[in-house]
């Protein structure tokens, strides 16, 4: 059986600049190929200070089309070995996709392979792993100094392995040879295939991605073979998942933007604003005309809903007048004006102009605000739980997202309980838009909040109060 060990250094993204590519037979090289590939772009100091490779050393250096047929020839009828192997072989592949050509070889990678089959170890980095092996490395992060020593440590797998793994790893029935190459076969064996969230960790613990699914183990699977550049990353990083079980979609949904913004990791971008500095709210003019409004949110005592910017609040007011015929002048998207510029396209109804009476309009402007706001200011939704013994709930008091939590079937559903269990959260626009989203599709799961009722009974430092 023949061997192509490959080795590139590239720009940081998905531009080849070096490539070593021997070809082993099991005991020795018996054909080697390395070459450095003009990226046609301009690399980054950051891998200049790593690998020594800069622009003017590629300047002259062929590009991939120009090598292509090379890295076809002697890759062909061999297997393709690297160390995190779904790198390399991934930014090969996409070369050839850009040139019309298509790239398919079996794999192997010896990151995975080394950790079934020298189990034990701190750490199965290249560098690393040459340490506790005591295999001779030079010209680190180039090419072929990073492929002879693969070489070398492929040798000595085949030599170790005593319990067929390799030849299990070409079995294309084998899942555990196209998972990430830190993470144990055991981890993905061990997931629910419930709702939850779940946290992609790395090799120090630290939590580089997270994510929710009504299906985690599914959800998750679906991560490790996306082929898309953020996925291929993301996975090769990871070498542990942990989860939590939510028993229902929505509290996933909460619990979830609430950990981005907590945690704030690498690979979620979506939801990792924290900061919200602009608030909505309405006041009326002597003539009675109720004005919509923003300011910096520490300025105002009841916001109807906050914006992370003024962009977005603009937005969003624009986005009202447009659907309610409000008037852009009494909305304060145009300032010194008598009348409005949308009265003559037909998009304001004369209120600046004294053709609609202050009464219709202020309830057309009642109208935009019940889209915004919850129907009710305080209430308690009610979702399944995470066994059949239990029932979630979130609750919202003074149209501000206090928490969810679970309580027993059993319960008597006193505001004390749901006090007592409730794990506290910090409510922003996200989450606001995810609940508006859940009560629109599920416009009779909710219970208003008698307010007399938990006034009196409710733990008002739990519900009332803003939680910091």
């Amino acid at each position: 059986m023949m061997y192509s060990i490959v080795d590139i250094e590239t720009t940081g993204g998905d531009k080849i600049t070096e490539i070593s590519i021997l070809v082993f037979d099991g005991e020795k090289v018996v054909n080697e190929f390395t070459s450095l590939v003009n990226p046609e772009c301009t690399i980054p100091y950051y891998i200049t200070s790593l690998t020594g490779i800069n622009d003017n050393l590629v300047m002259n250096a062929p590009k991939f089309y120009e090598i292509a047929k090379r890295v076809l020839e002697i890759t062909e009828n061999t297997i393709f070995v690297a160390h995190s192997v779904n790198f390399d072989y991934n930014i090969i592949k996409k070369e050839f996709k850009s040139l019309g050509a298509s790239f398919q070889r079996k794999k192997l990678c010896t990151v995975r392979l080394s950790r079934k089959i020298i189990p034990g170890l701190k750490s199965y980095s290249l560098g690393k792993l040459c340490k506790s092996l005591n295999i001779p490395i030079s010209n680190r992060h180039r090419a072929k100094g990073d492929a002879d020593a693969t070489v070398i440590l492929f040798k000595i797998l085949l030599e170790r392995d005593n319990n067929n793994v390799i030849n299990s790893f070409l079995n294309p029935k084998s899942r555990e040879a196209t998972l990430p190459p830190l993470l144990p076969k055991s981890v993905i064996d061990n997931l629910p295939e419930k709702e939850g969230v779940y946290y992609f960790r790395n090799n120090e613990n630290e939590i580089i991605y997270v994510g929710k699914s009504i299906n985690i183990k599914q959800r998750i699977l679906s991560h490790i073979y996306d082929k898309s550049k953020k996925e291929v990353n993301m996975c090769l990083e990871t070498a542990n998942i942990t989860f939590t079980e939510t028993g229902s979609e929505l509290i996933a949904l909460l619990h979830e933007s609430s950990e981005i913004k907590r945690i704030y990791p690498k690979y979620n971008r979506a939801q990792r604003r924290t900061g919200e500095n602009i608030a909505l709210f309405i006041y009326q003019d002597r003539q009675g005309i109720t004005h919509i409004a923003t300011n910096k949110i520490k300025l105002v005592q009841k916001p109807i809903t906050k914006f992370y910017n003024a962009t977005e609040a603009r937005v969003f007011i624009e986005n009202l007048c447009e659907e309610f015929k409000l008037c852009p002048k009494y909305c304060h998207l145009q300032s010194n004006v008598s009348n409005c510029f949308h009265y003559q396209i037909k998009q304001c109804m004369g209120i600046c102009r004294n053709e609609e009476s202050v009464e219709s309009y202020n309830s057309r402007v009642e109208l935009a605000l019940s889209s915004v706001r919850y129907q009710t200011e305080s209430f308690i939704i009610k979702e399944k739980g995470r066994n059949k013994n239990e029932q979630a709930f979130v609750i919202v008091v003074n149209g501000t997202y206090k928490g969810f939590g679970y309580i027993e079937n059993n319960a008597k559903n006193t505001l004390q309980e749901y006090s007592q269990n409730i794990i506290k959260q910090k409510d922003n626009k996200d989450i606001n838009r995810i609940l508006k989203w859940y009560l629109k599709s599920n416009p009779n799961n909710f219970v208003p909040l008698d307010e007399e009722k938990y006034n009196a009974n409710f733990e008002l430092n739990v519900l009332s109060n803003t939680i910091n």
